[in-house]
């Protein structure tokens, strides 16, 4: 096989954090090739690397035999490197054809380049309008925007990062075609996913990972999700498991009555007539593409968004008015998408931040107009063990962490309190598989114990392994939460596509 991209020795420091070691990685011609690790482990600083974003301290990179200097991500586009990246970056107000112009050095006559979008993604099973616009476009036509775009570039290696976090099943078996098409045409794939069961279906290669140095190589196809995460974090990761005996129902403790609330925003999504009785000793998990209702339903239940007092019930009584903390101390707890900024401060300490959502809520940690920093730096320590939080001193400030171990910690704060009603969004977004595991038993122990609990996700793998019950929101319409068995991925896919609207609009 042709080689690529031939990486021999990179390094990269950030201080004293060594992020990249000696790091060497050959990519060849018509290959998807996977880069797997755990969180922190160096992934995002390597590929930023290779698409000219950071410049390494060591090392050097080849690219078709040559020694280059890859100094920003034009330059890397000008050798033929392209990126898909797992948050977008398009403008909502502006047409598809408008926002892939502003990414090509030469766009040419706008009519000319409508007609190469056309062709090009009808060409790889990936059909666009150029004249939609963005903001009217579910999450996968946005993630299509996104590899056209890349596609015009005409490039010979494509990283794509986490490329299935939004997509249903069925726009994810699309996407592994078009991948397995372009590899067939010559075309290399860098692949990073935590989704272990689509690298081991796609990828030709595997290289793992661990603390920034290159622990081992493998053929995925001949592995399995568990020996892929063993390779990631140096040791078997646990399994979840819901137990034996089906979870004891007990009474509703978070009832939604025909909940809607207009949008917000233009860009925001409308709810409409939710209607959900979640009970004690359960999961419910509520699946769906990114887009389509789930934030501003958990700022409904949470209280950021206010709607009508009878539209939400805690343990029986009426909040839809009610403040955040007023539902706390009704023994709620919330942990919402965004970890950095909204269940986070970036510039706060850890113990801090505990005692931000923690000061109502019976925790002594405030008291006569003071705060007790001891109870707080107890409890951060008391979290970072239980939770497996890896910091490189005692009480850093969140920013300092990774997203994995902020996840952790986010998570964890809120299950301490062992709250009756616990509602979380997104819980393992971007962690790894070890970390995943842990957050994933932990739900499901809190359950088991008495609470009911309520995880937003769009990762079906996820929702499989811990809920009791499933529902689909799409547009801002919730479907019948059904017995987890009654479903299965197909019936779920559809339901994100499109069938939770009907099906709420019939009810």
């Amino acid at each position: 096989m042709d080689t690529l991209l031939d990486a021999r020795g990179l390094t990269k420091r950030f201080g004293d954090i060594l992020a990249n070691d000696k790091v060497d990685l050959v990519i060849n011609k018509g290959e998807i090739h996977a880069l797997l690790g755990e969180n922190g482990a160096g992934k995002s600083t390597l590929v930023k690397m290779f698409y000219g974003s950071l410049e390494p301290d060591g090392g050097e990179i080849l690219w078709r035999g040559k020694q280059v200097a890859i100094g920003n991500p034009a330059a890397a586009r000008e050798l033929g490197i392209g990126m898909v990246f797992q948050h977008f970056s398009l403008f909502e107000a502006l047409t598809v054809v408008e926002n892939i112009a502003l990414a090509l050095p030469d766009p040419g006559k706008m009519a000319e380049l409508a007609k190469r979008i056309e062709s090009v993604s009808v060409d790889y099973g990936l059909p666009l309008n150029p004249a939609d616009i963005v903001a009217d476009l579910p999450v996968g036509i946005r993630q299509r925007i996104e590899i056209v775009r890349c596609l015009l570039q005409e490039p010979q290696l494509i990283i794509m990062d986490e490329p299935t976090s939004v997509l249903t099943p069925q726009e994810a078996d699309l996407l592994f075609l078009t991948l397995q098409r372009l590899a067939s045409e010559g075309c290399a794939v860098l692949y990073i996913s935590h989704r272990l069961e689509e690298v081991k279906r796609i990828c030709h290669h595997a290289t793992i990972l661990r603390h920034g140095k290159v622990v081992s190589e493998c053929n995925p196809a001949k592995e399995t999700p568990a020996t892929l995460a063993s390779m990631m974090v140096g040791a078997d990761v646990a399994s979840v498991s819901a137990g034996a005996q089906k979870p004891r129902i007990g009474e509703i403790r978070l009832g939604l009555s025909n909940l809607s609330a207009k949008a917000a925003t233009p860009f925001a999504t409308a709810l409409n007539s939710i209607s959900l009785e979640l009970h004690a000793g359960e999961v419910v998990a509520i699946a769906g593409v990114a887009g389509n209702g789930q934030g501003e339903l958990f700022d409904a239940i949470s209280g950021e968004m206010p709607v009508a007092q009878e539209m939400i019930r805690i343990d029986g009584r009426p909040c839809g008015s009610r403040s955040i903390t007023w539902r706390r101390r009704q023994k709620a707890a919330f942990v919402p998408e965004e970890r950095l900024g909204h269940g986070a401060v970036p510039g706060l300490k850890l113990s801090q931040n505990i005692v931000l959502t923690r000061h109502a809520t019976g925790d002594r940690l405030t008291g006569g107009g003071f705060v007790s920093t001891a109870r707080a730096n107890a409890l951060e320590k008391h979290i970072k063990q239980e939770f497996d939080v890896r910091m490189s001193h005692d009480d850093p400030e969140a920013r300092s962490l990774s997203g994995g171990n902020l996840q952790k910690f986010v998570v964890g704060r809120e299950l301490d309190r062992r709250p009756a009603v616990l509602v979380v969004n997104q819980p393992t977004w971007g962690v790894d598989a070890g970390a995943a595991a842990l957050i994933r038993q932990a739900l499901i122990d809190l359950a088991r114990s008495g609470s009911a609990v309520l995880v937003i996700s769009q990762d079906l793998d996820e929702i499989f392994e811990i809920a009791d019950r499933i529902a689909v929101i799409s547009r801002g319409y919730l479907s019948a939460a059904d017995p987890a068995e009654e479903m299965n991925r197909e019936r779920v896919g559809l339901l994100m596509a499109g069938g939770a609207e009907a099906q709420g609009e019939v009810a």
